[in-house]
């Protein structure tokens, strides 16, 4: 990259003492401009409040990035002042003290997108950008599908195996990896998770710090799941929560099953075993263990443990009063008319 070009072209020649990173820059406002006499040699770098009209028109500006003959450079560090606009002391001013030692500054051109200067929450906007696109480039050469790469947002270590399908609107954060074949649907987002192979993510999923999903597993819309293991072949389908949870291999975990994880103080598991099914609308009350094949009916709540093969059902009495909304729709009627 542009670091090693500028060490070996310093090594190359004794008589180089700095090797200098620029680029000629197609908006070079607020960069130093390196200056250079008619021959192309680097005679000094003038800062843009020091620059004069002339100065400003040139477009070649100093990355910020060089290397130095170790030999020398405190000495020229000793020989700055803050003659200056900003009263400020300049260490590229070490270039006019080279050149006036006779010391050789070569100039080695750098890629300005490496280099980019970020002084306003706009400038780190522009750099995330670039960066983002690497990124979907760097995901789409090595074998995975960006339905809509440009709305797709990784992070600096997320790693996708082969043949995965990232649909519009994912969101990596960090500590984020996905095996081979998964599928991440649209506007799910994730950060901290281990996602096995062959695994359906989303839409609209939230894997949050310490989950691992193991291959093949479904984790559907509107789910959400933090410090959690999720077996081989587990379904969680819609509309649940799992924290500080464990669900073994083949369990199916109905709509709006939550784990009720924290008690205001402290925070337990809920071990959920192999081929167990979970009704909708349960909620398991932590610390709680779940047997092995067990069932639950929709509607409970689990606050013991439940045992391998058995099923657990916590539900008031259904009641039904026939002619009972009849009669309720007279009453409300009768009292809205003062009958």
């Amino acid at each position: 990259g542009s670091l090693r070009r500028l060490l070996d072209r310093r090594a190359a020649a004794p008589a180089c003492g700095i090797a200098l990173g620029g680029f000629d820059a197609a908006d070079p406002t607020g960069y130093g401009r390196i200056i250079r006499d008619a021959s192309g040699t680097v005679t000094r770098i003038v800062e843009q409040r020091d620059a004069s009209e002339a100065e400003r028109a040139v477009t070649w500006c100093n990355s910020g990035i060089m290397a130095v003959d170790a030999s020398r450079l405190f000495d020229w560090l000793g020989r700055l002042t803050t003659d200056n606009a900003q009263g400020e002391y300049y260490l590229t001013d070490i270039i006019r003290l080279a050149v006036e030692d006779s010391a050789e500054v070569a100039l080695v051109e750098v890629d300005e997108e490496e280099v980019l200067g970020v002084n306003s929450r706009a400038d780190l906007a522009r750099v995330e950008q670039i960066a983002q696109n690497r990124l979907r480039r760097e995901a789409l050469k090595n074998g995975a599908t960006l339905i809509d790469p440009a709305t797709v947002y990784f992070s600096f270590d997320t790693k996708l195996g082969r043949d995965v399908t990232i649909g519009p609107s994912v969101v990596f954060g960090p500590g984020v990896s996905v095996g081979d074949g998964s599928e991440i649907k649209a506007f799910s987002h994730i950060e901290g998770a281990v996602i096995g192979k062959d695994t359906v993510i989303g839409p609209f999923a939230r894997l949050r710090p310490g989950t691992r999903i193991s291959d093949r597993a479904h984790i559907g819309n509107f789910v959400e799941i933090k410090n959690a293991l999720i077996g081989e072949d587990a379904k969680a389908g819609h509309l649940s929560y799992l924290g500080d949870a464990t669900v073994g291999a083949g369990s199916n975990i109905g709509a709006g099953t939550i784990t009720c994880n924290y008690d205001g103080f402290t925070k337990a598991r809920t071990e959920i075993g192999p081929g167990v099914f979970i009704g909708s609308h349960t909620a398991l009350v932590a610390p709680v263990t779940i047997g092995s094949d067990a069932m639950i009916g929709a509607g409970s709540v689990i606050t013991q443990d439940v045992p391998a093969d058995a099923l657990a059902l916590s539900r008031a009495e259904l009641k039904i009063r026939e002619g009972g909304a009849a009669r309720f729709r007279r009453g409300k009627s009768a009292k809205k008319t003062g009958a």
